[in-house]
């Protein structure tokens, strides 16, 4: 891979760490374009959460190289510093203090103070709908709240990209909806993005993704691009009235890739090189002799939670 760190807010190339025998991230190749919201997703245990603390700087890596804004994140990390936000899933805010006291605590952190100071808290506090809780106590705030006042502790000094560890864990979809809201606005202004999400309609809206299981990279490429190119077969979407049995009769059938529930349908994806109309009469006849009366079956374009899973084995 060719490094570009002018075109890129973040390059990896072959990033590994190792913790012993043990291998959490292996031999990674990421490419982000500046002004991206970039998705990484994966089970529990992938390497997400490891990976994104290398291009922190909280770990060093055993082997590769990663640069943050176009700077090595092993010999320039205080300059790094100067121009990243990190907001973690636990929301690092000070619950005994008010809203005004955490902005004021991080904007001291960031070194903005003064006028700059006042501008940003005034920003702030309109972009996360939190005029006239100013001097309300954080411990008080709802989940969505203190969501979007972590984001706010994040953004004081105006970084140029910023990193997100699961951060709409735990809140509610109104919220989950009105803080992406803030994310695409801020991206809408330049602003770079690594987000860690296990929400796959939080992964549709971002422009560019990557699957991580077991420490390596299984796919990645744009929403659209991993749904055309990064499907082993088919996807088959079956309604029927016994979808629980449907399924115990499809995969006792042991020739498709994957069998799953989505909703009150099923999906069935085919094996690779298989075509879905050829599976066809295959799902209909076996259904048909297990007295399960079925309505539709058609071929449909895989969504991303089926891409998500056919790449993503535990």
């Amino acid at each position: 891979m060719t490094l570009k760190p002018n075109h890129h807010a973040v390059v990896t190339e072959n990033l590994t760490k190792k913790f012993g025998d043990f291998t959490a991230v292996d031999h990674i190749n990421i490419a982000i374009p500046r002004g991206e919201i970039f998705g990484f997703l994966g089970p529990n245990g992938a390497g997400k959460t490891t990976t994104m603390r290398m291009l922190l700087g909280l770990l060093r890596p055993t082997e590769g190289t990663a640069l943050v804004l176009g700077m090595d994140v092993q010999k320039q990390l205080a300059e790094i510093r100067q121009h990243i936000g990190y907001m973690s899933q636990k929301f690092s805010l000070y619950n005994d203090l008010t809203v005004t006291e955490n902005l004021n605590f991080y904007g001291g952190v960031y070194g903005v103070r003064g006028k700059k100071l006042r501008e940003r808290k005034k920003y702030i506090l309109r972009m996360a709908g939190l005029q006239g809780r100013e001097h309300e106590l954080t411990k008080n705030l709802s989940g969505g709240w203190k969501q979007r006042l972590a984001l706010g502790t994040a953004i004081i000094h105006e970084p140029e990209m910023l990193f997100l560890d699961e951060p709409t864990a735990g809140v509610d979809p109104i919220s989950r909806r009105a803080f992406w809201q803030l994310l695409y606005e801020l991206a809408e202004g330049g602003t770079s993005i690594f987000v860690t999400t296990h929400y796959m309609d939080e992964a549709e809206h971002c422009q560019s993704l990557a699957f991580i299981q077991r420490g390596k990279i299984v796919a990645q490429g744009s929403p659209q691009e991993m749904k055309l190119h990064q499907m082993p077969g088919e996807v088959l979407e079956v309604t029927c009235n016994q979808p629980d049995k449907a399924i115990q009769t499809l995969r006792a059938l042991n020739v498709f890739e994957e069998v799953a529930l989505y909703g009150a349908q099923i999906h069935v994806v085919t094996k690779k090189d298989v075509t879905a109309a050829s599976q066809k009469p295959v799902i209909e006849k076996a259904l048909s002799a297990a007295d399960i009366a079925v309505e539709t079956v058609e071929r449909i374009v895989p969504s991303l939670e089926d891409v998500f899973i056919a790449n993503v084995k535990w």
